[in-house]
């Protein structure tokens, strides 16, 4: 009697684009790139600024597996004066995902909790005129129990093109202790999205790394930043430790596979996960940044905060595309960092 094993999904660094930073294009500039999505033949990237958000489009030209230009092609402003939506809501736009069929344009915005201004999922005309909101899980109801900056964080189409997946960067008040240096319980939910009932029908705990590495200055912090679906109930996961006193070093970034089983718990009915039982989603370390520093520009991984897939390559195997958040430059010296990878079986 013979087995087989199921082949393990490897990621294979290909090269990384470094791109200017204050770009200026069509009186915006290029930077605070939180998100992004492949479809279609472009690129989609999300603009983290609340007080001028957007979308911009690029051309990613890649040969002989490098990144030889980044060429953005348009900017589409999310301020209509006639759509009542954004002006009631602040508009923290962390992701975005493009519908194929219909051009659609989705986002996750993590609101204001300091303001009480709720955390929202959106859609947009490829123009940016907003065409309707989905309603949130009931987790989510109360933004009392929704920590700042730690809510929506990153989102992914579905492989089935039935609905889409939206994550959160951090625990709940109610579902557990945010990241430390020991091991301890810091879950976050991941919920699935119908496209026909446009309501989350299913939902899943995904458990967070500790923090590795010594403390320098006062803040220390993980989370999740972007997913990525890459076949049925199968994800990337990015998951970001920041440290203060490190410099431009202070980022700690790996890749994670994680996987959905028949016994992973689905916890969208449930209120707290600090004194409920739960299985989390199954997941292994597919990569840790510090394996492939010395390729990357002065030895830095930035704020890593968008992931997608890219084309093709020559030899058939899909791409990866990984985009960093500089924050506009406004907490010292950042990259709009763009980095490709192989993904293949082994």
């Amino acid at each position: 009697m013979s087995c087989t094993s199921e082949k393990k999904t490897k990621l294979n660094f290909l090269d990384e684009f470094v791109l200017a930073d204050s770009i200026s294009f069509q009186n915006t500039i290029i930077g605070g790139l939180s998100g992004v999505d492949y479809a279609n033949g472009a690129y989609y990237f999300v603009v983290d600024d609340a007080r001028n958000p957007r979308f911009v489009k690029a051309e990613i030209k890649i040969n002989k597996n490098k990144i030889d230009a980044v060429d953005f092609k348009n900017v589409v402003l999310l301020n209509d004066s006639t759509t009542a939506f954004y002006k009631e809501n602040a508009l923290d736009l962390e992701s975005i995902f493009v519908d194929e069929t219909t051009d659609e344009v989705h986002f996750v915005s993590e609101g204001s909790i300091y303001k009480d201004k709720s955390p929202t999922i959106f859609k947009t005309d490829i123009n940016g005129k907003f065409i309707e909101a989905y309603e949130l899980p009931k987790s989510l109801s109360e933004n009392k129990n929704i920590k700042h900056n730690a809510v929506f964080e990153g989102s992914s189409k579905s492989i089935d093109g039935k609905g889409f997946w939206v994550a959160m960067e951090g625990p709940l008040k109610t579902d557990g202790e945010d990241p430390t240096f020991t091991k301890k319980s810091s879950p976050i939910r991941i919920t699935y999205f119908d496209k026909i009932s446009k309501k989350p029908i299913k939902q899943f705990a995904y458990q967070l790394e500790h923090i590795t590495k010594p403390s320098k200055g006062d803040i220390n912090l993980n989370g999740l930043t972007s997913i990525l679906e890459y076949k049925e109930n199968h994800f990337f996961i990015i998951e970001r430790t920041y440290q203060s006193g490190y410099g431009s070093h202070g980022n700690i970034v790996r890749i994670f596979d994680a996987v959905i089983k028949e016994e992973t718990t689905n916890v969208l009915n449930m209120d707290s996960l600090k004194e409920a039982a739960f299985i989390p989603l199954e997941k292994r370390l597919l990569l840790n940044f510090e394996e492939v520093d010395s390729k990357l520009t002065d030895s830095i991984i930035d704020n890593i905060e968008g992931i997608t897939f890219g084309p093709k390559l020559v030899n058939g195997n899909q791409s990866l595309l990984l985009v960093a958040d500089d924050n506009f430059q406004v907490y010292g010296r950042q990259l709009n960092q763009f980095i490709l990878f192989e993904i293949t079986q082994e």
